[in-house]
């Protein structure tokens, strides 16, 4: 509605997982190092967590894509409400079984075929379980536990990464056999101030806009009330280029922004 009005040729703001415009602030620079670490040295599992809508899904989604399609074969959950058994059914789907069988130890058997047939084809077997923290089942993170027993001598035959909002990792605590399964551990909190603006900036020339449009005083406020959290931001951003539209203003200003929040609120 407003791209053209912007110079714009999508819509920058959009609450979605497009990696396109993950902006990499140290620590998510840090956080996508750390998984890729953890998949390509085949050191077990790893944990990423953080609060709401600071950018863990946009990190799976960069690492999923940053994972070659010839080396690498891929379970994403993004619902992992579920029972073991169809927890370990989704997993198996996701790896090409298209009819998983509905016996636990039929499926278990299924996939210790599938990861074994990776291992000698040359390829790593990625489980990714995001949104974890919504597991409500002790039982269901000791089967993910127990995922990580398919090993040989020298190596895991899949790497497990659980992805969750900051309780989750009192929740794997609670488990210490997991815990101590948790090779890697990583954490995103919200940008810091200096971030927010290069974070605004990155995320309209990826959609093609070269200049910037919001002022230093209307992005100051845009971090006084997001937080840095980036799902925030884009929220009041989006309504915030929605409005300059309609106003025909060449820039947002700080009055635009205030207003924006004072709806939102």
């Amino acid at each position: 509605m407003y791209e053209e009005y912007w110079e714009l040729k999508e819509k920058p703001f959009l609450n979605t997982p497009d990696p396109r415009f993950l902006y990499y602030s140290a620590q998510h620079e840090e956080a996508l190092s750390r998984l890729l670490y953890t998949v390509q040295e085949r050191v077990g599992a790893a944990i990423l967590t953080g609060v709401f809508g600071c950018g863990k899904t946009v990190i799976a989604r960069a690492l999923l894509g940053e994972l070659s399609n010839e080396k690498y074969k891929m379970s994403y959950m993004s619902n992992p409400r579920l029972n073991d058994i169809e927890l370990l059914r989704m997993i198996v789907y996701n790896l090409g079984v298209k009819e998983p069988p509905v016996s636990k130890t039929d499926v278990l058997n299924i996939l210790k075929g599938i990861l074994l047939d990776n291992m000698r084809n040359g390829k790593g077997t990625v489980v990714v379980i995001d949104e974890a923290q919504s597991i409500d089942d002790d039982e269901i993170f000791e089967e993910i536990r127990l995922l990580l027993n398919f090993q040989l001598e020298d190596t895991f035959l899949l790497t497990l990464l659980l992805i969750g909002q900051p309780d989750l990792s009192q929740r794997i605590n609670n488990n210490v056999q997991l815990e101590q399964r948790i090779n890697i551990k990583c954490h995103l909190a919200g940008l810091a101030a200096k971030d927010v603006e290069a974070y605004i900036n990155h995320r309209l020339k990826v959609a093609d806009r070269a200049e910037p449009i919001f002022t230093k005083k209307a992005i100051t406020s845009i971090v006084n009330y997001s937080g840095g959290i980036p799902r925030r931001i884009n929220r009041l951003c989006d309504l915030c280029l929605l409005s300059g539209f309609a106003a025909k203003v060449d820039k947002i200003d700080d009055d635009i922004v205030k207003d924006e929040i004072k709806a939102l609120e």
